[in-house]
């Protein structure tokens, strides 16, 4: 059971970083981009989309859309660390 738990939180620790990582960079390319029917941007509207549907359905409806990334990409970093300090408290393997 120790190591299911310990396999689980190695996954949700690598999942919350990298869906941070490109949540970032949605926020970037959003800010950087000039016109709303940019390819990169698609793209990454498409890849972030499941990330900030939980989130949004708990914000007020008339939340604007970069809010809504940011508070999202909060939620995350604090998945990433929280993650990371429980597997730094498991002892064991270290991860990172």
């Amino acid at each position: 059971m120790y190591e299911l738990i310990h396999r689980l939180l190695v996954l949700l620790w690598f999942l919350s970083y990298t869906a941070a990582i490109y949540l970032a960079l949605h926020i970037v390319v959003a800010r950087v981009t000039r016109t709303p029917d940019n390819r990169i941007l698609w793209f990454f509207s498409v890849v972030t989309g499941p990330l900030t549907r939980p989130v949004r359905a708990v914000l007020p409806a008339d939340t604007p859309e970069p809010r809504v990334r940011l508070v999202t990409l909060v939620v995350l970093v604090f998945l990433w660390i929280g993650a990371r300090m429980l597997l730094g408290t498991m002892g064991g393997v270290s991860v990172g």
